[in-house]
């Protein structure tokens, strides 16, 4: 049967293998592979060098099959074959044509075949970049314009749509940053050189750098690299008719200075040639623009102009004459003019010449900074001008004047420049009576005039709805203008009753009971500073600032502490205020005895206490000119603190803390560590004695200056050193010290000079060596002696310690002990009053006391004699007509007891005691 079955034959098996492309899921074009070798072996055999038709051939075979795009491997022969043609078409412009196809296929996405060949190519794609810009050497039109085609395709415009088989194309961001890396920017920079002539190319050129330097620091900085600024601005006014090219170079300029190095690029700007050529394109924008486009652009070329003088201050805008055009421009309206440039030239109050007159304002200050500039800035008569908006302002305007709001605006940004111009120009600010123009505004300000400020910009901050910003800005500008001192101006403030208007707006301010905001405490310090200086040497002045100056800073003077640290710039105010104390007060006898009754002095010295190192300076000092009176004194040494610390406790604290901060060697008690320097700081130390000329402070006499030790001396001069029995040991251990400041600060500076000579070389003669010899150890010996006083001190106070603490412990022993002899009194007590053989013992005993304690006992046996004594009384006491008797506790014999309750039933019924019953009185 196995036999004669039908055997089946085995069925083939087929391995079929079937691919995306048979059964077509893959989409997009497919790139057909080209020998890239045999097309360069062919373009640069010398065999085959002058088969021209065959090269486009195979260029064209080479364009059909990758219109898609390039991949990144490839990316080397392609451009070995871009720069072969590139070297030919000088002599056969038939290579242009597909040069220029292969640079269209450049300026899509290169393709990656991994995911990987992003990072693998990436240096490739970055050189292939770069080899794109130095392409611009080919002198061809259509393949410079095309190059620059290409690269803004490549680094901003939006990427088509490709779909491509077994490929992907790369983003748009990897194209940016391949970009940034290459150098193509500084080569295209470069490569305007060549393009002078060909107006159009060029502008293509300027379009693609102002994209790369939109947004893209490197791009910027490679740019700088190649002088890009300052290249582009000397030639923006070259002709072109439609405008363009000073339009893309002002971009490009403002890229660089956004994204760029300011200071590379002001400094490229800086030069004679380019402030030229920005001189010029102002002018002509400034005569000739109408359109609003026009303005935006001048407006724009002001602002560079303004960042270079702002970096670069020694930029030639004098000697171009660019300032002096500028202030005629920023001056023709205030100012009548017959130059032609400003003849016929109006400004309207649009937004463009509203910000181009804050422009022009703002660019004379900063060009003032400059000594040269003070000549132009009288010439011009700049002054004159800004003194036109120092007025009260008006709440309607003329059609063609600036509205209230701008106006405003101007107003505060031409004093916020006054403050700056001012100074530099007394002489014109007196011919244009800034003072009385300026004391005018300040009591429009402080009048019942109807305003209500706009508060716009930055100089109108706090001044919406009032008129505050107008009154900063007008003590800003007096603040400024007073403190150069001038006594011209000062005298006609004072003559004006300048001092008498501000010390009754500050008394107004003071008793305020609404909380001051920054700006308010800002215009009263600047009143404070104002009256300050008017005041300061002159006692004629310190009298009209009399007692209603002196109310104002005692009032000052009790601000609350606790707002010293609260950022609204009170600190300010109160330095403000000691100074004025400084300056208007001390030195005039009647000022200084009102300020006195007035417990300025304890207001002072509780300043001291509360407030920060960095005032305490300053109010030393003015403590220091006011012990000059003689009446100063006492108040000092009556001042108590909350704390109940005296004025000497206070000093000595805070010259603890300036050695600290100096660095003054002390051991942890207080003494002095080192005798040979006992008030060398280390910055001192470290500075070392250095010869210098006899001009010049040593660094002994140059730390008397920097810190405060000297007048915590000098005040201790005016107090005394002995008569503060309230101080502390510790105290008193750092008040050794400060005794012996002066002697010490002269051996230091004789140690100077002793040091000096010998490295100078000098050998004093011999008295004067054994001189400087004696000086100098008579220092240490005193620093010695002080060393060992103080040593003596602490070891006096740890023996009084020790004394203190026995004493302590024997008035805790003494205490047990009464203690003890209350609880054997007690223990007696009970014993006698439980046993009635203790108390007959203890009887006897007080009767035996009794007789011991008499002289003479005779008397007791006359017949005369009688007892005072009761007959039977049980007590061991010695009594009264009246008996307390501790009976036993209701809660031991379970209810009253017989002794002294009545019956109130029968009254004549009573609990009589027997004669001989025994009473327990202790």
């Amino acid at each position: 049967m196995a036999s004669g079955a039908v055997q089946k034959p085995p069925l083939p098996v087929v391995k079929h293998v079937i691919r995306d492309d048979d059964i077509g899921i893959k989409k997009g074009v497919k790139i057909q592979a080209v020998n890239y070798s045999k097309v360069i072996k062919l373009l640069t055999d010398p065999h085959s060098a002058t088969l021209h038709e065959r090269h486009l051939n195979a260029l064209h075979k080479l364009i059909r099959h990758y219109e898609a795009g390039f991949l990144m491997k490839d990316l080397v022969q392609v451009f070995k074959i871009l720069n072969v043609c590139a070297d030919r078409v000088h002599d056969h412009p038939l290579y242009i044509q597909p040069m220029m196809d292969l640079l269209k296929i450049s300026s899509l996405p290169f393709l990656k075949e991994k995911t990987s060949d992003g990072t693998a190519y990436s240096q490739i794609v970055v050189e292939s970049i770069s080899q794109l810009g130095y392409l611009m050497r080919v002198p061809s039109k259509e393949v410079r314009l095309q190059l620059s085609s290409t690269l803004l395709s490549i680094f901003s415009n939006e990427l088509p749509k490709q779909q491509v088989q077994d490929h992907q194309a790369a983003s748009r961001a990897y194209n940016m940053a391949m970009v940034e890396k290459s150098d193509v920017a500084e080569t295209l920079v470069k490569s305007l050189a060549l393009l002078e002539q060909d107006i159009d190319v060029k502008l293509q050129i300027l379009d693609l750098l102002q994209n790369l330097s939109a947004f893209s620091a490197p791009n910027c900085d490679k740019m700088l690299a190649a002088e890009a600024a300052s290249r582009i601005c000397s030639r923006m006014n070259d002709p072109e008719p439609t405008g363009r090219l000073l339009f893309r170079s002002i971009e490009i300029l403002w890229n660089l200075l956004e994204n760029g190095n300011k200071e590379d690029v002001a400094e490229q700007l800086s030069s004679f040639i380019c402030i030229k050529a920005l001189q010029e394109a102002f002018s002509q924008q400034m005569t000739s623009g109408f359109s609003h486009y026009d303005r935006q652009l001048r407006n724009d070329l002001l602002v560079i102009a303004t960042l270079i003088a702002t970096v670069c201050p020694q930029a030639p805008f004098i000697e171009t004459g660019f300032a002096k055009q500028l202030i005629l421009f920023a001056t023709f309206q205030e100012v009548r003019s017959h130059n032609a440039l400003v003849r016929h030239l109006k400004l309207g109050t649009s937004i463009e010449d509203f910000e181009l007159k804050k422009l022009l304002i703002n660019i004379i200050i900063v060009l003032s900074k400059d000594v040269s500039m003070v000549p132009l800035l009288s010439e011009g008569h700049v002054l004159l001008a800004l003194f036109s908006y120092v007025r009260g302002n008006e709440t309607v305007s003329q059609p063609q004047e600036w509205t209230p709001a701008q106006f405003e605006e101007i107003q505060l940004h031409a004093m916020s420049a006054l403050c700056t111009i001012a100074p530099l120009c007394v002489q014109d600010y007196m011919t244009c009576q800034g003072n009385t123009r300026l004391l005018l505004v300040l009591e429009w300000c402080v009048g019942k005039e109807d305003f209500a400020g706009h508060g716009n910009a930055f100089h109108g901050c706090g001044g919406r709805g009032n008129k505050r910003a107008q009154m900063r800005f007008c003590l800003h500008l007096m603040r400024s203008i007073v403190s150069i001192g001038e006594s011209a101006v000062t005298q006609d403030f004072v003559d004006q009753g300048a001092i008498n208007q501000m010390l009754d707006i500050l008394l107004s301010a003071s008793h305020s009971e609404s909380d001051d905001d920054v700006v308010d405490v800002e215009m009263q310090s600047d009143m404070l500073s104002i009256l300050s200086v008017l005041c300061e040497g002159d006692i004629h002045r310190k009298e009209l600032y009399g007692e209603k100056g002196v109310k104002v800073v005692l009032q000052y003077l009790k601000t609350n502490p606790k707002k010293l640290c609260n950022g609204l710039g009170y600190h300010r105010m109160m330095l403000a205020t000691v100074d004025t104390i400084w300056c208007c007060v001390v030195g005039a006898y009647l000022n200084e005895d009102m300020f006195l009754e007035g417990q300025g002095v304890f207001c002072l010295l509780d300043l001291l206490q509360t407030c920060s190192a960095n005032m305490h300076n300053l109010i030393l000092g003015c403590l220091l000119d006011l012990c000059e009176n003689a009446k100063t004194v006492a108040h000092m040494l009556a001042w108590r603190s909350d704390k109940n610390t005296t004025v000497a406790s206070l000093l000595i604290k805070i010259w603890k803390q300036e050695e600290q901060a100096l660095g003054v060697g002390r051991k942890e008690n207080g003494t002095i560590a080192d005798t040979k320097k006992p008030l060398m700081g280390v910055v001192q130390e470290s500075a070392g004695i250095v010869p210098l000329p006899a001009n010049s402070r040593s660094q002994a006499i140059v730390d008397v200056f920097e810190n405060m030790r000297a007048k915590i001396y000098a005040l201790f001069c005016k107090i005394g050193f002995d008569s503060h029995p309230s101080l502390s040991t510790d105290d008193q251990v750092t008040l050794c010290i400060i005794e012996k400041y002066l002697d010490f600060k002269q051996g230091e500076v004789w140690k100077e000079v002793t040091s000096e000579l010998e490295q100078e070389g000098v050998r004093p003669v011999t008295p004067d060596e054994e001189a400087l010899s004696v000086i100098n150890r008579t220092t240490e010996e005193l620093a010695i002696n002080v060393a060992d006083t103080q040593v003596d001190m602490l070891e006096s106070q740890l023996q009084q310690d020790l004394l203190e603490e026995q004493e302590m412990y024997a008035e805790i022993r003494e205490n047990h002990r009464q203690k003890e002899k209350a609880i054997k009194r007690w223990d007696n007590y009970v014993a006698r009053t439980s046993n009635y053989a203790l108390l007959k013992t203890a009887k006897t005993d007080q009767d035996l006391s009794i007789k011991a304690s008499r002289i003479q006992t005779e008397f007791l046996d006359s017949d005369t004699y009688h007892s005072t004594d009761l007959s039977n009384l049980q007590t061991t006491t010695f009594q009264s007509r009246h008996i307390n008797i501790d009976s036993t506790p209701l809660e031991l014999t379970g209810g009253p007891t017989l002794l002294g309750q009545p019956n109130e039933r029968d009254i004549t019924n009573r609990v009589t005691m027997k004669e001989n019953t025994p009473i327990f009185v202790s």
